[in-house]
């Protein structure tokens, strides 16, 4: 797995959200982009972790942020998952793991003594010249929004 790090340059992607709407990397040129990686939409981790940047999601837009998540979910899934918490940014439907390889989160990860590939939760901040500025390793799903707000806190 070979994750993009700090100073990279990303690879311009394009894929469809929840609506069918693609995004690519080229739309965001200019603005600060979080790109947040999540396991399974739905799930308790990902969407205590969605609905604190939904719910810090004016901050975030006033720190100059625009915000995608990004998992291996269909359009359907992420789409019930969007409507359900009303999230007010796209979710990227990722099937066929465009994004999620070219920022290689998707590896293997272990879970309750099992091992298994799968995408690894992990969030980057990419700059107005489509390099990356940070990434946040250990995502704290319930603060995630002030670990991206607050890069000392």
């Amino acid at each position: 797995m070979n994750t993009l790090k700090v100073g990279d340059l990303v690879p311009n992607f394009s894929c469809p959200d929840e609506t069918g709407t693609v995004h690519s990397l080229e739309d965001y040129k200019g603005k600060k982009l979080v790109l947040f990686f999540y396991p399974k939409a739905s799930t308790p981790g990902c969407t205590a972790e969605a609905c604190d940047l939904r719910d810090h999601y004016s901050e975030l837009k006033n720190a100059g942020y625009s915000l995608l998540g990004v998992s291996a979910d269909s359009q359907k899934r992420q789409l019930n998952f969007s409507n359900k918490y009303e999230f007010p940014f796209p979710l990227l439907a990722d099937e066929n793991k465009e994004v999620i390889e070219a920022f290689g989160v998707w590896g293997l990860k272990k879970f309750m003594g099992k091992e298994y590939d799968g995408i690894h939760r992990k969030t980057f901040i990419v700059d107005e010249e489509g390099k990356v500025e940070r990434v946040i390793d250990k995502v704290k799903t319930k603060v995630h929004a002030s670990q991206i707000l607050n890069p000392e806190g």
